[in-house]
Parts: structure tokens; sequence; C-alpha cells
């Protein structure tokens, strides 16, 4: 017993040790860096010539005050049908039994890749249930349908015109780098402030932050299709309807399916970050117990997102044709 209290006692001055030797070189690095910063501020006047940022942020705010006066009834006119689908979606998904959800997600799996997935969808929601967080995740989910049924009905018409215009596709090839490059922070300020907080608002940021996959993985899945397969189509007199549903459509199946998982996977992510505006479901359950520093709430919340996001993961993946080469 004396022999570990001494080895805890000389373990302990040797890491004081460790740090009394860490400062005393930060210290004297700052002793040496300190004429370099000095120096660094004097030159870093030169950007005070022209404020940018400064008159950048001020037209900005007034674009958006201007926005928020003028055009309420195009924000109203977004906000309406999502509205709609989110709590037709959460309506359905609470008021069916449980065991209904469960079958239904083991059916899924099944038909689209074997028992296995089917058996990892239905045991996933069962380990959902038994946390104690069933509602949360039905509202979860519903968000995460109601992203998914727009970024399909926008993202894939886009990705078929993109594939049809290198035109449009290089106009497209920036906005998509710009909406997936910026932090999903960002968009949260132009959505309170066009939309207010709550679980709409934060299905429209789920929208937007999920929408690129769709559009380049339909783009790409059409493009990849051999051209000699779409002559073959015309020489049969197909038109651009019938080879677009008929053949390339199909063939581009896997790779739309995979940009449909994509858009799963980042619309659950969001989701748990839009928890910042009110978001509702789990996302909104992990905030409050970190906000009040309930590590284990917290801790089995983050255990039903990672369920989830391996539920839905393995039940979008879709066993497809592969493009003939």
């Amino acid at each position: 017993m004396e022999q570990e209290q001494e080895s805890k006692t000389s373990l302990s001055d040797l890491i004081k040790g460790l740090q009394d030797a860490t400062d005393d070189f930060l210290n004297g690095a700052e002793d040496f860096i300190e004429p370099i910063r000095n120096f660094n501020e004097d030159i870093l006047e030169f950007f005070q010539v022209y404020p940018l940022g400064e008159n950048l942020g001020d037209w900005v705010t007034g674009i958006v005050d201007w926005l928020v006066v003028q055009a309420n009834w195009l924000f109203m006119l977004i906000r309406w049908p999502i509205d709609l689908v989110l709590s037709l979606s959460e309506m359905f998904l609470l008021a069916i039994p449980w065991p209904v959800v469960v079958i239904a997600f083991f059916v899924i799996g099944f038909l689209r890749s074997g028992w296995v997935v089917g058996a990892i969808g239905s045991g996933g929601l069962i380990i959902v249930g038994f946390l104690g967080f069933w509602d949360e995740t039905m509202t979860t989910l519903s968000m995460i349908v109601t992203a998914l049924v727009f970024c399909v009905v926008v993202g894939v018409p886009l990705g078929i015109m993109a594939a049809r215009s290198d035109r449009f596709e290089g106009f497209l090839r920036p906005v998509l780098d710009a909406m997936q490059t910026i932090h999903p922070f960002v968009y949260l300020i132009p959505i309170v402030m066009f939309f207010s907080i709550g679980k709409v608002p934060g299905t429209i940021a789920t929208i937007f932050f999920a929408l690129p996959p769709m559009i380049r993985l339909t783009n790409l899945g059409i493009r990849q299709v051999p051209h000699d397969v779409v002559e073959a189509g015309r020489a049969f007199g197909s038109n651009d309807t019938q080879l677009l549903f008929d053949v390339q459509i199909p063939l581009a199946l896997p790779t739309i399916m995979a940009g449909l998982n994509q858009t799963i996977m980042l619309a659950l992510s969001m989701v748990v970050i839009v928890a910042l505006i009110a978001g509702g479901g789990l996302g909104q359950v992990i905030y409050g117990a970190v906000s009040s520093m309930q590590v284990g709430r917290a801790v089995t919340s983050g255990i039903a997102v990672l369920v989830l996001a391996i539920v839905l993961d393995r039940v979008s993946q879709v066993k497809g044709k592969q493009i003939p080469t």
C-alpha cells in the first residue's frame, strides 16, 4: 500500500516537473517571438486602408433586411410544402405502433439487401426504443424523410439537366462546391433570418445541406451510361424521354442510390445540428443534455443517433445492376 502511494507521488512529481519545464520553454519562445509579432501588427495596418469586411458585412445586412420585408411571401411559399410534408410524416410516424415500424424496416432491409440488413434495421430500432428515445427518433426520422423527399424532387431533375448540358453543369459545379464547403452552422444564419426557428426551418437547412450529393451523383450516373448503349436505344426508335426512363436511369440507378444514401447521412448529421435553432428530435435531446451537463443522457442520446445512422445507412444501400462496360 505504501509502495503504491510512493509510486503515485513520484509520478505526480514527474508530471509536475514536465509541466514546469514546458512552461519555461513556452515563456522563452514567447520572448523570442514578441518582436516578430510587433512587426507583424505594424504591417497589418495595410489592410485597414479599405475595410472590405466591414463594408461587405453592411451590404449583406442591407440585402437580408430588404428580403425579410419585401420577399416574405416567397419564404412563406417555400415553407408551406415543407411544413405540410413534415407535419404529415411526423404525425404518421408518432401515431403508428412501434412494432409496425420495426417490421416495416425489417421488410425494407430484407427486400433491399437480405435478412441480415433487415435484422439490423429492426434490431436497431428496438435498441433505440429501449434507450427511451422512440418519440424523439420518430421526429428525427420525419425530418430526414421530409428532407429526402425534397432533395430527390429537386436534386434528380437538376442532375439530369446537368448530365444533358455541359454549360449547365459548369454553372452548377461551383454552386455545389460552395454548398458542400460552407460550414453547417453558416446555413443556420440565413435560415433563422428568413424562416425563424423550429422544426420546419431546421428541415429547410437540412435540405440545403444534404442536396449536393443527390445532384452530383445523378449527373455522374447518367454520364457514365455508355454511349453505345444510348445509340442502340436511338437505333430502335427511342426518343429522349424513352431513353431517359428506359435506358439511362435504370443503368444509372446504383450511382443515384449512392447519392440517396449520402443524402440520408448528411440529413441525419444536420438534423442534430439544427437543434441549435430548436429543431427538435434527438438533436434537441443531445443539445439539452450537453447544456445542462447531463453526461449520461448525452451519451445515451448520442448512441441513439449512432444506431439510427447505422440503420439508415444499411437500409438505404441498394444492390443495383452495374453499368456495363
